[in-house]
């Protein structure tokens, strides 16, 4: 582990994206800025429409990747998960940058769909990048991942899959040569956390890392400028070693929770980092290969989901109280979903949990949200618990339920769905679907749009953004 100190008061500089925004220097408002809306990754914009109107469509491209030296390259079109669009307002301009599956990071005029730049990276874009508001100056520095480059492998001396680009040029400021360590992948799909000037990333080498995005604090190194790193913590033990292989994959993105932040890991761990050490002093270990990002709700517990990978039980959704010792007592809850294969899932879920709190009507009660490869879309109760108790991930430990108000069928969904005041907006491989919900926990189908999409919509001013797996990016509104 690389360490270094710091000074022990730890001022919290994070993005609590409301519907106004956040003032980037003098020119922009960030209204998305990281996947998910901000430090707690529970925002997901200010008002939804009633009806899925289509105002345009923008192609995205496609673009070759490589699985593997001995796997088939493979042409994706469009983009994936996570997927979600930024979004900007440059004076009375609203923008999105999208990454996509030509190799290309596009800045897009949110009005019409035009682009304005686009720079290439090595290979296709999953992930949702980070928007970094530079602390000294009105630069507006885009923090982006990729995979780790077409025709590229492990071993290579060179995989710069994690980058900084200027919103306004398109201009390249740093790059960062991912290490090889114990995983099998050096890609980046996280969304990196901005406190206090710096930026904390799981990366999928198996790393999570502390740096500083300003491209003045940059080093040269192979010949490059690359980001001043700060410390580097494992987020794998050598134990998982042993029972994952290699698969010690992190591809969420990390959460503030107090002086906390938390990530949960490819090797089956949720950790806690502490700001005030600058160590990892919190691990609930599950076991499961664990994709989607930890979600705060509003009495300070994380919602994590959890794929049906190396556990003998079912995947799902669980509760849990980071103040309580990392051991079964800090479960609240969990859901168990469905074993169900697509693709070379087995069940579970892959995209994140979505809870209304930060746009709750009145009178509604706190829920979550979460579409899961069994093709179902729950709505649940996440305050209240059910005195039927389930197995958990390991099949030996018993968990209460949570209150689940309602189900939707949509189809196998790896995207994570968005709630904004009464609506939800979910995708899955059948469509896009736009729902309504009662204060109790009734759903009813607004409209749906037939695009299969990976991705996380995003909402603003009664239009939701979203791209497909068909190749395209699409603005829907009433």
């Amino acid at each position: 582990m690389i360490h270094f100190s710091f000074p022990s008061k730890v001022i919290i500089v994070s993005f609590l994206l409301w519907i106004s925004g956040i003032k980037a220097g003098e020119q922009h408002t960030i209204i998305n800025g990281t996947f998910l809306g901000g430090p707690e990754r529970n925002y997901y914009g200010n008002e939804a429409p009633s009806q899925l109107k289509l105002y345009w469509s923008h192609s995205l491209g496609k673009g070759k990747t490589t699985l593997s030296r001995n796997a088939q390259t493979r042409t994706w079109q469009g983009c994936g998960w996570t997927g979600q669009p930024l979004l900007v307002k440059t004076q009375d301009t609203l923008f999105l940058i999208q990454g996509a599956y030509d190799y290309h990071l596009k800045k897009i005029r949110a009005q019409d769909g035009k682009i304005v730049w686009q720079y290439a990276f090595d290979d296709v874009i999953k992930g949702t990048g980070t928007l970094y508001s530079h602390p000294n100056t009105e630069q507006l520095i885009l923090l982006q991942g990729s995979r780790l480059g077409y025709n590229t492998y492990l071993d290579a001396p060179f995989v710069t899959s994690y980058r900084a680009i200027d919103f306004d040029t398109g201009n390249e400021l740093w790059k960062y040569n991912v290490p090889f360590y114990n995983s099998y992948s050096r890609d980046v799909d996280g969304s990196a956390l901005i406190v206090d000037s710096l930026a904390y990333l799981g990366l999928e080498n198996g790393q999570f890392i502390v740096f500083d995005p300003r491209p003045e604090k940059g080093i040269i190194r192979d010949g490059f400028l690359q980001p001043s790193l700060l410390e580097t913590h494992p987020l794998y033990s050598p134990k998982d070693k042993e029972t994952h292989g290699l698969n010690l994959v992190t591809e969420s993105s990390p959460c503030l929770l107090g002086d906390h932040i938390y990530i949960t890991a490819g090797s089956g761990h949720v950790y806690g980092y502490n700001l005030q050490t600058r160590s990892i002093d919190w691990d609930f270990y599950i076991g499961s290969d664990m994709d989607g990002s930890p979600v705060v709700t509003s009495d300070s517990c994380l919602l994590i989901t959890l794929e049906k990978q190396y556990i003998p039980g079912k995947g799902g959704v669980m509760k849990i109280n980071p103040q309580k010792s990392p051991t079964a007592e800090c479960v609240e809850w969990f859901l168990p979903t469905g074993n169900s294969q697509i693709a070379e899932w087995m069940g579970g879920i892959i995209g994140s949990a979505a809870v209304n709190d930060k746009t709750r009507p009145e009178d509604y009660p706190h829920v979550a949200i979460v579409s899961a490869l069994d093709s179902v879309m729950y709505l649940i109760d996440y305050k209240k618990i059910s005195e039927k108790k389930v197995l958990g991930p390991d099949s030996i430990t018993l968990y209460h339920k949570p209150i689940v108000l309602d189900s939707v069928v949509i189809g196998p969904s790896i995207s994570t769905p968005i709630i904004v005041q009464d609506k939800i907006i979910a995708a899955s491989y059948w469509g896009i679907y736009l729902f309504t919900y009662t204060s109790k926990g009734s759903i009813k189908r607004l409209d749906t749009q037939p695009f299969g999409c990976e991705a996380t919509p995003v909402v603003y001013n009664k239009k939701i953004y979203i791209g497909s797996r068909n190749g395209y990016l699409y603005c829907f509104g009433d």
